[in-house]
């Protein structure tokens, strides 16, 4: 067998092969994967189911975190006096 008559053969052996496979549900195409893929990458998220108790636990946390802030914002903000005045009344506590 010929070299030539060798690379036809392969190329009717993988067509036929191809054919066959799209025609009998052998999978699906690469084409078809992507266009899939794409498809769920556009769809919008739906966001995470979170439990009431979950719900209440993040809202604490919040509040505990938005205290700390005030606190820490009236501590940047206030003169050097005043500061000093509550570090010393913390110590005595």
């Amino acid at each position: 067998m010929n070299p030539f008559e060798m690379v036809v053969m392969i190329v009717a052996i993988v067509t036929i092969g191809r054919v066959v496979s799209n025609r009998y549900g052998g999978g699906i195409s690469r084409r078809d994967a992507k266009r899939a893929a794409l498809a769920q990458m556009l769809q919008p998220r739906q966001p995470d189911a979170v439990s009431a108790e979950e719900a209440d636990r993040m809202k604490n946390e919040i509040r505990r975190l938005s205290d700390r802030l005030v606190v820490l914002e009236r501590i940047a903000t206030d003169p050097a006096k005043r500061l000093s005045d509550e570090i010393e009344s913390l110590k005595r506590d």
